[in-house]
């Protein structure tokens, strides 16, 4: 099976949900975690029969702690800790449910970037309600400054993953701004929308907000100021629908029926908005494989992030950006439009 390393001090729910839900994925066999943490809070929380390893460091990145200054001084962390076993080949991936800053910059400090790739992005994922599959927005909160060559390099990594992760052919690739008309958005956008025509993927210009749920585009293209706002919006209209539902509900006998008649719907609704479901996001642009997860997972959510981190491995996206960004160097010159 595929090793995959797991930062057991990462997240508001770690140690114990971290390692509950990685030996849900060595008992369900979707991999081989690997523990990176205190051992002395991890093994009293493994179940006897449990073979997982284990490896030691007491140190962690709080979840408010500056991404900086862990980088500084904390560089024998269990996340980066983590990333230096990937780095040298004794897993295929890591997955961290902790400060997404810090992950971020020790993924960079520690595995690189892949050439070409001048800022890694957080890749979501989101339900198309036509198509009934997902979309991929990025970057959600990696960056949230960025230059029109930045937004080019994000489309290309998209695109990679949508074709070879999602297994769609011709992935159709949209940039996110407040219209579709030539004469929107602003000057980060009007540039990169010039560079974009000029690559070698499905680019079909801007897209609106509404069309990241559509099934219209398969992969949206944003800064990470606005993908951020988009991801946390996204969250926070699915929140509120569901407790609108609950409170609704439970007011009435008919409507409490009318659940029980509709129960494999509504079910269907909340699989659909539950990150859990999704497990995590992949950092891309990386030299290797890493998935943030949401600081509150719960076991669920890291099982099926060490299930994204093993196909993410399996299906070797990193070797097909390496090669997409190589072509991509090639053919317009590296960093263009900067």
């Amino acid at each position: 099976m595929i090793r995959i390393a797991v930062d057991a001090m990462g997240g508001d729910n770690a140690p114990y949900a971290i390692v509950k839900g990685a030996e849900a994925a060595w008992r369900e066999q979707i991999a081989e975690p690997v523990l990176v943490g205190d051992e002395q809070r991890i093994r009293p929380l493994l179940d006897a029969a449990s073979k997982i390893e284990v490896v030691h460091t007491p140190t962690y990145v709080e979840m408010r702690e500056s991404p900086s200054s862990a980088l500084r001084k904390k560089r024998d962390s269990s996340v980066n800790k983590a990333y230096a076993l990937q780095h040298s080949g004794d897993v295929e991936a890591v997955v961290t449910a902790g400060n997404s800053g810090a992950a971020m910059a020790f993924a960079i400090f520690t595995l690189g970037r892949i050439q070409g790739v001048e800022r890694p992005a957080i890749m979501s994922f989101h339900p198309n309600v036509n198509k009934g599959t997902l979309s991929v927005l990025l970057d959600s909160g990696g960056n949230v400054d960025c230059k029109p060559s930045h937004l080019v390099q994000f489309a290309i990594m998209g695109h990679v993953y949508a074709k070879y992760g999602m297994g769609i052919e011709s992935p159709k690739v949209g940039l996110l701004s407040n219209g579709e008309e030539e004469t929107k958005g602003n000057e980060l956008t009007r540039e990169a929308h010039a560079l974009l025509r000029g690559v070698n993927i499905n680019y079909v210009g801007y897209i609106e907000g509404t069309d990241m749920y559509n099934g219209s585009t398969d992969v949206i293209v944003s800064d990470g100021f606005v993908g951020n706002v988009a991801l946390k919006l996204s969250e926070g209209v699915a929140e509120s629908i569901t407790t609108f539902l609950k409170e609704r509900i439970r007011k009435s006998f008919r409507r409490r029926l009318g659940y029980l008649l509709l129960s494999d719907v509504f079910g269907e609704l909340a699989r659909a908005v539950d990150y859990s479901e999704y497990g995590g996001a992949p950092l891309v642009g990386v030299d290797g494989v890493s998935i943030i997860c949401h600081g509150k997972s719960n076991e669920k959510a890291i099982k099926n992030a060490i299930a994204m981190a093993k196909d993410f491995a399996a299906k070797k996206i990193s070797a097909h950006l390496t090669e997409a960004m190589r072509q991509y160097i090639d053919s317009h010159g590296q960093a263009r439009g900067t």
